[in-house]
């Protein structure tokens, strides 16, 4: 029963200083850890330039699509000459991209005067039809290749984003916990400078009225400056982290800001034990939970799209374009079989690189591009699956070394308690007291540093999985 209450000794006491250096303070703000976060995720100018990936992505599909957009065009020539009229000609047509690969178009053609080419139909002709790709360009081309790969760059930057904002709330946050505990600690060597001060002032005394020795009043007196040494090298680290910690404020404005001096951190916070999750689950869950891994999966999309283009440019070019004619404009109402072997346009273009190097050599450089990404995708989820893994174990361990240095503070100030009693009786002596004391706080400060080593760790293992952009 004495172990188990010696056991949460360390934990009262930790958070009775804490409820003793809050109270203390005055005219100051909380600043907690969720506030503090909120306030990143809204004006940190690293989460807008992560919104204007997705925006970006929007504009490059929307301009992908503008490949399929229906075209209007015309054309019209003409030529007079000693009140000759040579020829007048004018071609407005209508294209009509498919996302088939199949064009349509429709137009008519109006050709006037004495000298037209034979070729052109006098008066006016119009025509619907059509261009097909029947090899290269009949499963993709250029232009649908783009659009898909396009529509996968959406779904990769969505990822990207969440990349980046995963790694920024990871490193935001464990600034807010090294903040923390550089404050706690300055406010603890700030109490403890006040009551060496105290006793420095009451050995001084005792020795003036010949109830202590000259070596206990220079003991007290240089604990005192070792602790206003302590404390000024804590100062020091504060500010340190105060200028960390203001790298990530900013304001509404896109202005950035020091930390108001008269914020406080959640110190009371500080010394919970987080819940940790299951890696198992985490690391099974890895691939379809990483933005890393989901944005690696879409590049490789991206490159299979790219393959499945140069490979169908490795056939023939074979384009069939046929048209359906009126000796008016579309006078198609007795359309039949006849009318069709009748008023037509064709014709096919064929084109055929004899040796196909270009396009050998552009198939066989994706196929390695496609590789790399697999070697590279097969990498990172070991490798993220070892960060899960190291930060579990080192969150373990940090929780025994926490229970192990709590205890120690316990003991440490029983006994610095039970040698100030002796003090008191004649029984001992100030460098007895001042090497308890320094003991005592030697564990204290590891008890912090292992508090935010142990936040870091618990994070660590929700951002190794990809996991805090979505909290």
């Amino acid at each position: 029963m004495r172990h188990v209450i010696l056991k949460y000794i360390p934990v009262t006491v930790m958070l009775l200083l804490m409820r003793y250096i809050t109270a203390s303070a005055q005219d100051t703000q909380l600043l907690t850890e969720e506030s503090f976060i909120q306030q990143v995720k809204q004006y940190h100018p690293v989460i807008k330039q992560a919104d204007l990936l997705t925006q970006k992505a929007a504009a490059d599909l929307l301009s992908a699509r503008g490949a399929f957009d229906p075209l209007f065009e015309t054309g019209n020539t003409a030529k007079t000459l000693d009140g000759v009229n040579y020829y007048h000609y004018a071609n407005p047509e209508l294209k009509i991209p498919t996302a088939a690969g199949v064009n349509l178009k429709t137009g008519f053609e109006k050709a006037e005067g004495q000298y037209i080419n034979p070729e052109r139909t006098r008066g006016v002709a119009s025509y619907i039809g059509m261009e097909l790709p029947l090899l290269n360009g009949l499963l993709t081309d250029k232009k649908r290749t783009t659009l898909r790969q396009a529509e996968i760059y959406t779904k990769q930057t969505a990822q990207e984003r969440l990349l980046v904002i995963n790694d920024l709330l990871f490193d935001a946050r464990t600034s807010y916990w090294e903040w923390a505990g550089a404050w706690y600690l300055y406010r603890v060597y700030t109490n403890y400078i006040g009551i060496a001060a105290k006793r420095a002032r009451l050995v001084s005394i005792s020795f003036q009225n010949g109830d202590r020795a000259m070596a206990d009043t220079v003991e007290a007196w240089a604990q005192l400056q070792n602790v206003r040494l302590l404390q000024s090298d804590a100062l020091l680290n504060l500010n340190k982290k105060i200028l960390d910690l203001s790298a990530y404020l900013w304001t509404a404005n896109e202005a950035p800001y020091l930390l108001p001096e008269e914020y406080t951190p959640d110190t009371l916070a500080l010394p919970a034990l987080q819940l940790l999750p299951d890696t198992t689950s985490l690391i099974t869950e890895l691939t379809s939970a990483h933005p890393a891994i989901q944005s690696a999966l879409f590049k490789l999309d991206i490159l299979d799209a790219e393959r499945r283009l140069k490979r169908q440019n490795l056939l023939p070019v074979v384009n069939l374009q046929a048209n359906v004619l009126s000796k008016d404009y579309y006078q198609y109402d007795k359309m039949s079989w006849a009318y069709l072997d009748n008023n037509y346009k064709w014709g096919i273009n064929v084109r055929v690189p004899l040796l196909l190097r270009q396009e050998r050599g552009d198939y066989k450089n994706v196929l390695i591009k496609i590789r790399d990404n697999n070697i590279e995708l097969q990498k990172k989820q070991w490798d993220l699956q070892n960060k899960v893994r190291k930060y579990y174990a080192e969150a373990v361990q940090l929780q025994d070394q926490l229970q192990a240095a709590r205890e120690m503070t316990t003991a440490y100030t029983a006994l610095l308690r039970t040698e100030e009693l002796k003090f008191t009786q004649g029984e001992s002596s100030m460098f007895l007291i001042n090497a308890r004391e320094n003991k005592t706080l030697e564990m204290q400060q590891k008890v912090i540093e292992l508090q935010v080593k142990y936040r870091k760790a618990a994070y660590g293992i929700r951002w190794a999985a990809g996991l805090m952009a979505a909290e």
